[in-house]
């Protein structure tokens, strides 16, 4: 796993690259959701789901970690064509059943691996439902034989690949029931004297950085929904890195963001330790808010 240089603020961390992308080969395009679940007997889990998308087809795994960061399960649903798109796996963890449900066999998709509608991935920890995400609630409930629809989960994370030339978009929701929110990074003349950084969010510009070249690393906190959301950019790769770099973005709701990169000072953390930051203890996640990362690619 290769990691992208950054220093956020006044401190120094390591931003890894969660793809299995290296030196010389195209970044894949995928997007990892972490959701916090409480279960009955256990104080929390965390569940993460990574929509791939390449030459084969969409693919999604499916892991879930419990509140020590210990591994429970990891389930691969490979690309469409050497795969079913509905289907359920059980698994016996020690003393406990989960259960994974999918059915993708009518969902559409974007420009995102993520599908947008016409689906459901549902997660059963011993007859209890503890996420359901997708559109088609009716259809997993009677599958799940369950009259639980709403599933008992915080989306926490989100981290995904996106690529343009000068301009990369997503989607996010930052606060719990809030919003879903168009964000978009613009980049002009970058390396130029009269570089800058712009990042809207529903077309409105609600930050803008100029002098690139020399602020290449920082962070600022702008509003959304009227809350304060704190923004991390580096883009050292597009000006000094390799062909294949990415800039880095990231988006922190959480007050003190500080916080999560307190955690390794001065180490040579990644960004999967920043996902293993979130399993350091309930009390963490119950601060942390939410997290959106974004991996800027340039299609050259």
């Amino acid at each position: 796993m290769r990691d992208f240089p950054s220093c956020f603020g006044e401190n120094s961390v390591q931003v890894g690259d969660f793809s299995s992308s290296t030196s010389g080969r195209a970044p894949q395009n995928l997007v990892s959701c972490v959701y916090k679940c409480r279960l009955r007997r256990h104080s929390s889990c965390l569940i993460t789901l990574t929509w791939t998308k390449n030459l084969m087809g969409q693919g999604l795994s499916v892991s879930i970690d419990d509140a020590s960061s210990l591994c429970l399960c990891k389930v691969e649903i490979k690309p469409w064509l050497f795969s079913k798109r509905k289907g359920c796996k059980t698994l016996d963890v020690g003393s406990s059943k989960i259960d994974i449900y999918w059915d993708l066999s009518c969902a559409k998709f974007g420009s995102s691996p993520e599908p947008v509608e016409g689906f459901y991935v549902g997660v059963v920890f011993n007859n209890e439902l503890v996420l359901l995400l997708g559109d088609l609630e009716k259809e997993a409930c009677k599958r799940m034989s369950t009259s639980q629809a709403k599933s008992k989960s915080i989306f926490i994370a989100k981290r995904e690949h996106v690529f343009g030339k000068k301009s990369y978009a997503a989607k996010a929701q930052f606060f719990d029931k809030g919003l879903t929110h168009d964000v978009a990074i613009e980049c002009g003349n970058v390396g130029a004297a009269d570089s800058c950084l712009v990042i809207r969010i529903d077309n409105k510009a609600v930050m803008k950085v100029k002098r690139l070249h020399w602020k290449f690393r920082g962070n600022q906190t702008i509003l959304v929904d009227g809350l304060p959301v704190e923004v991390y950019w580096d883009v050292h790769n597009w000006l000094h890195g390799n062909a294949m770099g990415s800039a880095v973005f990231m988006f922190q709701t959480c007050l003190s963001a500080e916080k999560l990169w307190d955690t390794h000072p001065h180490s040579d953390a990644s960004l999967s330790s920043w996902q293993d930051s979130h399993r350091s203890s309930e009390s963490d996640l119950q601060g942390l808010g939410f997290s959106l990362v974004l991996y800027a690619w340039k299609n050259e």
